[in-house]
């Protein structure tokens, strides 16, 4: 029974079967309107709370701000479960941790204590974070029984129930958690449960369409910033390629006008040496441009190798020094040392080193105006030796300061540009000092304030003192191979023969052939001193030719001395060569005098 009709009279009586028949009756009919008027009730509330979850979807639907929408949904779980606070998480899944993103009727501590929350809080979030289903909390439990403190600040701070909902998407994963809890044991009626779990069906879907939204939105960005990327790459690439067509031609112009006029013999003897200088100076440069592109490539490939040993900086300043000196005196520019002396050494590869002096000292003359300066200071740190290269020159801008040593970038790339080069010898700068464990950084004031670059390279562990490398070996006399028989294989005509000439005015007497066939033909008729030879030939490479020498007896040339000289100037190619069977290795264009002196420290270095 739920209710009662109870009817009284003044006087006692007793009442007729019609009386109680209509009582009854009464009663029935009142009950229905009871219920009917309750069925209404419940009818209206779900009706107005169905409306209020329409009307709220629709309204975050449109809603642009993130925080509003979670907002949004914190007040309606509150409202529909008569809660006296709340919090919406969203789930990190990277690291699987609740983040609060929206809260209500709590103070700061609990915020603060409740930003991050794992599946391991003994917390409503946590356990329903674990489990995946709505979890429902006591806050005012036993001690044994709370295993962290976060239930405990819940019961200080009012509360003593409540509940965790996850929000889980229609694939079924969960993307965050809304949580209500009252100051009084509560737990929500059917109902409420029931309208809770649409909202937060509702609010996984929305936060699920935003957060697809946002991840598209920034794929959009990456992509485009990845394609004007590639756009700025594309167009230094065509910069370069426009400026490597220019500079490598440059350099032919000269050197063929030159050459057709020493040809028609109408050009005095003053005229045919600055025809000479022209030439030898134009051919240099091109040596330089296409050197520079293979270190480029070496560095790319990750096929730069450094020979590291104990290297004095005076030394090799002073050897680079003597390369831009004639550049420097033509422009009228200053180059002051500032050297402190004793400086102790550095584990280095000489060369490579030379190389990144030459580098900085070409850049400063190239870009310090006439009658400039151009300094050189060299200090020694605590653990560390450094170098500045310090002009009056045009000074770097601003914006351009930070792509200094980028590969294939130059401040002015247009074709009107007043200085030329192809850009690679400040990248090539970066990568030599960087394997040697050092640092290069670049400053200026901007445009016309002249610019410091400054290298700082670790010194050598090495307790001993270092001992100077002896200066290379001068040919003093007039015919340093006089008598000796020399073998020349080359397949190309204009490089044979002036390699013949070469050695010829040295004193050899030269055997020359085009490959290697005819080489091991003419080692049937004699047995020369030394074999220079070409790597990259037809038929027979220079690798082959060299192991077919090696198999040959003593007395038939298997052991005589062996150079190669080649275009190939990689450190792998110089390995394979005196893997093979080579004694030295020689890279092209090569001076006349540096061939000749490989030839003689190849046989002096023989027992």
């Amino acid at each position: 029974m739920v209710a009662g009709l109870a009817i009284h009279t003044s006087e006692p009586r007793v009442w007729t079967p019609d009386e109680i028949a209509l009582a009854e009756e009464v009663a029935e009919r009142t009950w229905a309107a009871v219920e009917r008027a309750r069925a209404e009730a419940v009818v209206a509330a779900d009706l107005q709370e169905t409306q209020r979850l329409r009307a709220l979807g629709a309204r975050l639907i449109t809603e642009d701000d993130t925080q509003t929408l979670y907002q949004e949904i914190l007040a309606a779980a509150i409202a529909l479960t008569r809660a006296n606070a709340g919090t919406v998480q969203i789930l990190d899944v990277a690291t699987q941790e609740l983040v609060l993103l929206a809260n209500q009727g709590f103070e700061q501590t609990i915020i603060t204590y409740f930003d991050r929350m794992s599946e391991s809080a003994n917390t409503p979030c946590g356990m329903a974070l674990k489990t995946g289903n709505r979890s429902f909390v006591d806050f005012d439990v036993p001690e044994s029984e709370n295993h962290d403190r976060a239930r405990r600040m819940l019961l200080e701070a009012g509360y003593r129930s409540g509940q965790s909902t996850p929000l889980i998407t229609r694939a079924g994963k969960i993307i965050g958690m809304v949580s209500t809890h009252w100051h009084q044991h509560h737990r929500p009626s059917e109902r409420e449960l029931r309208f809770l779990d649409l909202l937060a069906r509702q609010a996984a879907d929305l936060i699920e369409q935003r957060q697809t939204a946002e991840e598209r939105e920034q794929l959009l960005v990456r992509e485009q910033a990845a394609r004007a990327e590639a756009d700025r790459a594309n167009r230094i690439k065509d910069e370069f390629l426009a400026v490597l067509s220019h500079e490598l031609r440059s350099p032919l112009n000269p050197i063929l006008g030159w050459t057709q006029l020493l040809q028609n013999g109408k050009l005095d003897a003053a005229r045919q040496a600055e025809a000479l200088k022209t030439i030898e100076r134009n051919a240099k440069l091109q040596a330089q441009l296409i050197e520079d592109l293979l270190d480029i490539s070496r560095i790319m490939q990750g096929k730069l190798s450094l020979t590291a040993v104990p290297v004095s900086l005076v030394s090799v300043i002073a050897a680079a020094l003597e390369t831009v000196r004639l550049a420097a005196d033509a422009k009228k520019i200053q180059i002051t040392l500032d050297l402190t002396p004793n400086i102790a050494p550095i584990a280095g590869d000489a060369a490579r080193l030379q190389q990144v002096v030459w580098n900085l000292l070409t850049n400063a003359v190239k870009f310090t105006p006439e009658g400039g300066q151009v300094t050189i200071a060299l200090r020694q740190l605590e653990q560390a030796a450094q170098m500045q290269v310090i002009d009056t020159g045009r000074g770097i801008q601003p914006q351009f300061l930070p792509h200094v040593f980028e590969y294939f970038r130059q401040e002015d790339g247009s074709t009107t540009r007043k200085f030329g080069g192809l850009g690679l010898g400040l990248a090539i700068v970066r990568q030599i000092v960087a394997m040697h464990g050092g640092t290069v950084w670049a400053e200026s004031e901007g445009e016309h304030q002249g610019a410091i670059f400054t290298v700082q390279l670790p010194l050598s562990t090495q307790a001993q003192p270092l001992e100077l490398e002896s200066p290379r070996h001068c040919v003093t006399t007039e015919a340093p191979l006089s008598h000796l028989q020399i073998l020349l294989v080359d397949d190309e005509t204009d490089t044979r023969e002036f390699q013949t000439i070469v050695l010829e005015q040295s004193g050899a007497i030269v055997t020359a052939v085009t490959s290697g066939l005819e080489a091991l033909q003419a080692l049937e008729q004699f047995t020369p001193d030394l074999l220079v030879s070409d790597i990259g030939m037809a038929e027979m490479d220079g690798y082959m030719l060299i192991e077919q020498i090696r198999l040959r007896r003593q007395d038939a040339g298997g052991k005589m001395p062996a150079l190669a000289l080649t275009a190939y100037a990689g450190a792998f190619e110089q390995r394979k060569a005196l893997e093979s069977g080579f004694q030295a290795h020689l890279t092209k264009p090569v001076e006349p005098e540096d061939l000749v002196k490989a030839i003689v420290s190849l046989l002096r270095s023989q027992p």
